[in-house]
C-alpha cells in the first residue's frame, strides 16, 4: 500500500514540475508588422489563430500580432512582392502540458488596402477567420480546421475559395447569382448554395464537413 501512495504522489509532483515547464509561463509580447513596399499577394498559414482582416488607411499592409521563443512566426516578402507569414515553434514536448495561450495572445491582426492585392490566402487550425467589406483583384482562398469562416461583402476579381471542418461559413458576396459558376461539396452540414452551377465569369468554390453554409449576394 505504501508503494502504491509513494508511486501516486511522484506522479502528482512530477505533473506539477511539468505543468512548470509549460511554454505558458513565459509571457507573449505584442509585435506589429508594416510592409515598406507595395504587397501585391498575402499567404498567412498558421496554427491555432484567429484571424480578423479589416481595411487599411493608409493603403499598406498592417499585422498586428503576438509571440515569444516558443511560438512565433516567419513573416517574409518574395521578390514578386508576395507577403507570407507562418507558424513557427520551438516547443519541446514539455511545452505541450498546461492550457494554451490567452486569447487576445492567439489573435492575429490583418490590414490590407482595399482593391489593391492580386490574392489573399488565410489557413488557420481550431479557430475563426473574420473578414470586413473589402475588394481583391483576383482571388480569395480560405480555410479553417476548427473554427468558422464569417466575411461582410467580399469582392472578387476572379475567384472565392471557402473550405471549413467542423466550422460554418457565412457571408456576403458582391456581385449576383449569375456571375459565378458555383461548386458546393458538404458533408454532415446544410448549404443554401447549389451542388453544381454552370456559367458566370467568376468562380466560386466551397467545401464544408460538419458545419452550415449560409452565402448571399449583394449589389455593389
Amino acid at each position: 500500500m505504501k508503494k502504491i501512495i509513494s508511486i501516486l504522489l511522484c506522479l502528482i509532483l512530477g505533473s506539477f514540475i511539468l505543468s512548470g515547464c509549460s511554454n505558458n509561463d513565459e509571457p507573449f509580447e505584442e509585435k506589429s508588422y508594416t510592409s515598406d513596399t507595395q504587397i501585391n499577394e498575402i499567404n498567412l498559414d498558421v496554427r491555432d489563430r484567429e484571424i480578423e482582416v479589416s481595411l487599411s488607411e493608409d493603403e499598406q499592409v498592417h499585422i498586428e500580432y503576438s509571440e515569444n521563443s516558443k511560438e512565433h512566426y516567419d513573416i517574409s516578402v518574395s521578390d514578386k512582392n508576395v507577403l507570407t507569414m507562418a507558424s513557427a515553434s520551438n516547443k519541446e514536448w514539455t511545452d505541450y502540458i498546461g492550457g494554451k495561450p490567452s486569447a487576445e495572445d492567439r489573435k492575429i491582426s490583418l490590414q490590407i488596402p482595399d482593391a489593391l492585392l492580386e490574392s489573399l490566402t488565410l489557413s488557420t487550425t481550431n479557430e475563426d477567420i473574420t473578414l470586413s467589406a473589402l475588394a481583391v483583384t483576383g482571388s480569395i482562398n480560405i480555410s479553417s480546421n476548427g473554427g468558422n469562416i464569417a466575411f461582410a461583402n467580399l469582392d472578387v476579381g476572379s475567384a472565392l475559395t471557402l473550405n471549413v471542418k467542423n466550422g460554418n461559413i457565412s457571408g456576403a458576396i458582391v456581385g449576383s447569382y449569375d456571375d459565378f459558376s458555383i461548386q458546393s461539396e458538404m458533408k454532415k452540414g446544410e448549404s443554401n448554395l447549389p451542388v453544381n452551377k454552370d456559367g458566370g465569369e467568376k468562380t466560386l468554390v466551397v467545401s464544408g464537413n460538419n458545419g452550415d453554409v449560409n452565402i448571399e449576394f449583394v449589389k455593389e
